[in-house]
């Protein structure tokens, strides 16, 4: 079963994430206290962790959140998922709104390893459902 490996937040746009034990999300805003959150459609970013460990093959010590993803997956091919596929992140109900993005050329992440999985495979959601999610629960896709 799919599930999530880690949660991060920043603080502040344009810096590496880092894991927290849980994020509170809020519908119409995204994770509490994270620089991202907003009423706007990539409100949460997901990343699977089988894209990062290509990237660790070269860079083992890419830390969580590197790649300012706010969810870090195991178990599902998310960069495959069409907009507008709902997912159940433990309590929590995402809609899939965008898949990749455009990286800034002063992205701190490209900086500090040299390339970012994020633009290609990453994917962004907005809030349906709110709750909290954890390390370690499940994830399935909803009609």
């Amino acid at each position: 079963m799919p599930q999530v490996l880690a949660v991060c937040i920043s603080e502040k746009k344009g810096t590496v994430k880092h894991p927290v034990p849980e994020i509170q999300l809020k519908i119409d805003h995204g994770i509490v206290g994270d620089a991202h959150a907003g009423n706007w459609h990539r409100q949460v970013s997901l990343l699977a962790d089988e894209s990062v460990e290509l990237m660790r093959q070269r860079f083992p010590d890419i830390p969580t959140g590197a790649f300012a993803e706010n969810i870090l997956t195991r178990g599902i091919a998310l960069s495959t998922l069409p907009v507008g596929t709902k997912l159940r992140v433990g309590q929590v109900l995402l809609q899939v709104t965008q898949i990749g993005k455009e990286c800034h050329a002063d992205c701190a992440i490209r900086r500090q390893v040299g390339d970012c999985v994020m633009p290609r495979e990453g994917i962004f959601t907005r809030v349906l459902e709110e709750g909290c999610i954890r390390p370690g629960d499940e994830i399935a896709t909803e009609e």
